[in-house]
């Protein structure tokens, strides 16, 4: 009997390197005072898994785990989560019981969602203050009432009020003038919750790249997220940190062919060959997260060379120069990885298609199965047999 056939395309995250950049991280943020960190696992963690992210972020040492929905928050209880878990965006009507009695703090960002928290009795709730980003959280001019509202259902004991917690704008522009800006504003916040009676065990302000630029920022905790999955949350102006990506996406050639010089590529003939080359088909496309503004932008990693990507991404898949080779059908393509072997990163995926490395990582999905590796546990095992744990998104 055989075992099953190799998938097509494939997303390998490492939990070893997870692990590596929280460890990283959590020793940053620790270095000058008792800084405790959470790690944000939303959107199935950034396209790494959610529940497999969230336990190795625990393994290395994070003191919470973020999350963006209840949905999110109740799939980690049922996973098995245990420890210190916040989540920040609901609607009226979300199952706020249900977040309570799986121990999650809830957010709110006004005073009729603080009133719906309270009236389900018993909630940790941290309150989001909006110190300039114009998204959530509570406006300058509701502060006052909203601590206010706080303190009194606290002191009710319908709530008990864990933290108080911002977001930054720009933090991965240094000089920007906001950073500064928001900061002062966070204080003040602070400064009003005491005046209004609120004792929080956590404040927080600094995303990945505050954590990593801004120490000034840390206060009780900081939130990593791009930065746990070795990504770079401020290109340009990050220290080496030694921090690693966890995602490789690969996938399999279907096929290669020769190309005449004149010979044009995909929908609409957007390359057209000005010299005799060969192509070879990649099986997957748009509708696996892939951007289809890659085509003619975007390169690959295929037999120790990076090919571009030639013509218009399709929905299922992709065409890439093989510069006059013919490699055989099942030959890896590395659309993106680490970068060890100068295959291309997932940062030089967004900036080839003009986005962020957090969109090229997240949007990936589709009919690519994801697949776990521990390079920690497994090093001497070769990538393409280090299998933990295997399904799709």
């Amino acid at each position: 009997m055989t075992g099953p056939a190799p998938a097509r395309a494939e997303i390998v995250v490492d939990l070893a390197a997870i692990r590596h950049n929280v460890r990283i991280l959590r020793d940053l943020v620790r270095a000058d005072e008792p800084v405790r960190l959470m790690v944000v696992v939303k959107a199935d963690g950034y396209g790494h898994g959610m529940v497999e992210a969230a336990a190795a972020a625990r393994d290395a040492g994070a003191d919470w785990i973020g999350v963006a929905t209840i949905d999110e928050a109740l799939a980690l209880r049922a996973a098995g989560d245990r420890g210190p878990l916040l989540c920040w965006l609901s609607a009226p009507g979300d199952d706020f019981a249900g977040a309570v009695a799986a121990g999650v703090d809830l957010t709110a960002y006004t005073v009729a969602e603080l009133d719906e928290i309270a009236a389900v009795g018993g909630a940790h709730v941290q309150l989001k203050v909006d110190t300039g980003l114009s998204r959530g959280g509570a406006p300058r001019a509701d502060w006052a009432s909203f601590f206010a509202a706080a303190a009194a259902h606290e002191a009710a004991g319908r709530v008990r009020v864990t933290g108080i917690w911002s977001h930054f704008v720009a933090s991965d522009e240094p000089a920007h003038p906001m950073n500064d800006a928001q900061e002062a504003a966070f204080r003040e916040a602070l400064a009003l919750a005491e005046e209004a009676g609120l004792e929080p065990e956590v404040a927080h302000l600094a995303n990945s790249a505050a954590a990593i630029l801004r120490p000034s920022s840390h206060f009780d905790l900081v939130r990593c997220g791009i930065a746990a999955y070795g990504l770079d949350p401020a290109p340009g102006a990050t220290p080496r940190l030694g921090l690693r990506p966890a995602m490789t996406a690969r996938a399999r050639l279907v096929m290669s062919k020769p190309l005449a010089a004149g010979d044009g590529v995909s929908y609409g003939h957007t390359w057209v060959a000005d010299h005799d080359t060969s192509v070879g088909l990649v099986p997957a496309g748009y509708g696996d997260g892939v951007p289809r503004a890659a085509g003619n932008a975007a390169s690959v990693w295929v037999e120790d060379s990076r090919r571009p990507i030639r013509g218009r991404v399709c929905m299922d898949q992709v065409v890439v120069d093989l510069h006059g080779e013919l490699p055989p059908p099942g030959t890896e393509v590395v659309l993106f990885g680490p970068g060890d072997r100068g295959e291309p990163t997932a940062q030089d995926w967004a900036e080839a298609v003009d986005t962020i490395s957090y969109e090229v990582v997240t949007r990936l999905g589709g009919r690519f199965v994801r697949r776990y590796i521990d390079t920690e546990t497994d090093s001497d095992v070769d990538s393409d047999d280090q299998t933990s744990e295997e399904g799709t998104r």
